[in-house]
């Protein structure tokens, strides 16, 4: 599966791309060991390159009492299976397992989050997420008195609302390009490491 290409639009050689983007994505790969494809199929476009991952970092790499980094990741993980966003699933999967420590969370969030091994609460948020894919005409304030309800304040309403939509958005670029998945992804997190 290597051979087949990331992305049906241009992909840039890293050396042909802006200094910021490459330091971006050198970061990237000295982290995870890889670089992710994202990375390289939205670099052609340098503008919206930086302005989607502005937004990405600022929406999911802050974690607040009310809403942590795995249950941003759930958000993420559920959002795209309904969308039907394999590349998404899949990183975002393993991203998730990793947070979570959990080998089996994507999978049953991937499938049927209200079968998931989640709380009420969880539940409750993945919800109005997927509300907010799918149907968010249709959000109204009871909506947001059943996450108040679960502990969840305005500001954690407004962050899975807009993870949900942000990655809305993502499902849809991803499909669109046909961008592959690493291979990468798909082990990561499921097997403890050794210690």
């Amino acid at each position: 599966m290597a051979n087949q290409p990331i992305s049906r639009f241009p992909v840039p050689e890293l050396k042909d791309l802006p200094q910021d983007i490459q330091q971006r994505i050198n970061e990237v790969q000295e982290k995870s060991g890889f670089v992710p494809n994202v990375f390289l199929a939205l670099a052609w476009r340098p503008d919206e390159f930086r302005a989607f991952f502005t937004y990405h970092d600022a929406l999911m790499e802050k974690a607040t009492p009310g809403l942590g980094k795995a249950e941003r990741e759930m958000i993420v993980v559920a959002t795209s299976a309904r969308n039907q966003c394999q590349y998404c699933v899949i990183a975002h999967g393993a991203i998730l397992r990793i947070r979570a420590r959990s080998p089996y969370i994507a999978d049953q969030l991937a499938t049927n989050y209200r079968k998931a091994d989640i709380s009420e609460r969880q539940k409750a948020m993945l919800d109005y997420a997927l509300k907010v894919s799918r149907e968010a005409e249709t959000v109204d304030d009871s909506d947001h008195q059943r996450l108040r309800d679960h502990g969840f304040d305005d500001d954690d309403i407004w962050d899975i609302g807009a993870i949900s939509a942000f990655f809305g958005l993502s499902n849809r670029i991803v499909n669109m390009s046909s961008m592959r998945t690493n291979d990468e992804f798909y082990l990561m997190g499921r097997v403890p490491r050794e210690k």
